[in-house]
């Protein structure tokens, strides 16, 4: 399955997800470094192109990372810091790894704007142009980004734990942790191109205790799973591709698939179990330009969740790594 379909699937979810959350105010704009480092953007795109060409798959890493950034401490590029002997951080919490991918584009793009505009881009910027880039690069609508961001200094494994929703959330769990942590709006967007199998198998294999599959489960796509996730398989590189269909393009095939039970995790399932989600799922299955318009103002309002402006925080040196 190619990375279009990967990157659609995951954001497709949380732009359903975050529907119920409240608005979102920062002090970022578009254009923020049009004077003080005027190819700040086009370097980005660049560094994304390069290994986009090169490896796909990196622009669904990029989008997953944005997400798992903005959902921890706001969108502050603590999810690119590494972890110390004295502090393990949020890269290295069980949400993120092994999964999270494309540290490497950050880490380039970085180099290259160090270069030219010293101390002026923030990584957190950087991450945000990078998820944009990586949407239209798939095939999705191009938005402008509002930026202005500044680097968190912290950055803890344990808050990654408790603020990514994981997989088995129903609707009601996705909605309450969307509010209890952030003032967002009425959307939202996530990505997880691909997932390792242990994140769904008991929905194959031991379903809510009772050694069975999850009759829900479309009986042809459970069995092509069970194909990819062999019982008691215990082989950490196991991944499946997140949506069955439409694999090439990027397009609404995943609420098509929602529809059909296809959906790989309990989370997905759940969007029908509101009369509301569920009216936004048979929305978007039927008109594409509506998911994709949404789907772009969705990014940029998650991210401004929570962002460091003005004084607050820093501007990395170096994104993995906070300044002395």
């Amino acid at each position: 399955m190619s990375s279009q379909k990967l990157i659609i699937t995951g954001f497709s979810l949380v732009l359903v997800m975050i529907l119920s959350c409240q608005s979102v105010h920062s002090q970022l704009r578009v254009g923020f470094y049009s004077h003080s480092c005027v190819f700040a953007e086009f370097i980005v795109k660049d560094e994304v192109k390069k290994s986009f060409f090169a490896n796909p798959g990196v622009a669904a890493g990029l989008l997953r990372m944005h997400f798992h950034d903005c959902f921890v401490r706001g969108c502050d590029a603590s999810v690119l810091i590494d972890s110390t002997a004295s502090n393990t951080a949020e890269k290295d919490s069980p949400p993120n790894n092994p999964s999270l991918r494309g540290f490497e584009v950050i880490d380039n793009a970085k180099a290259r704007l160090e270069a030219v505009c010293k101390g002026v881009v923030s990584c957190a910027d950087i991450l945000a142009f990078a998820a944009r880039d990586s949407i239209e690069l798939s095939g999705g609508l191009g938005y402008d980004i509002p930026a202005g961001r500044r680097d968190g200094r912290v950055s803890l494994a344990s808050e990654a734990l408790t603020n990514l929703p994981p997989p088995a959330f129903n609707l009601d769990q996705l909605t309450q942790i969307c509010r209890k942590r952030f003032d967002t709006r009425r959307n939202g967007a996530h990505t997880v191109g691909r997932s390792h199998c242990t994140s769904f198998s008991d929905r194959l294999y031991n379903f809510n205790g009772t050694s069975s599959q999850d009759p829900i489960l479309d009986p042809m796509y459970a069995a092509q799973l069970k194909q990819q996730c062999p019982q008691g398989s215990t082989n950490p590189n196991s991944v499946v591709p997140m949506n069955p269909s439409s694999p090439v393009i990027a397009d609404t095939g995943y609420y098509i698939d929602v529809q059909a039970n296809r959906g790989l995790f309990m989370s997905d399932h759940s969007l029908l179990s509101s009369t509301a989600t569920a009216n936004q799922v048979h929305q978007y299955a039927r008109n594409p330009f509506l998911w994709s318009s949404e789907f772009a103002a969705a990014m940029v309002k998650m991210g401004q969740i929570k962002v460091l402006t003005g004084s607050a925080g820093e501007i990395r040196s170096n994104c993995r790594v906070i300044n002395n």
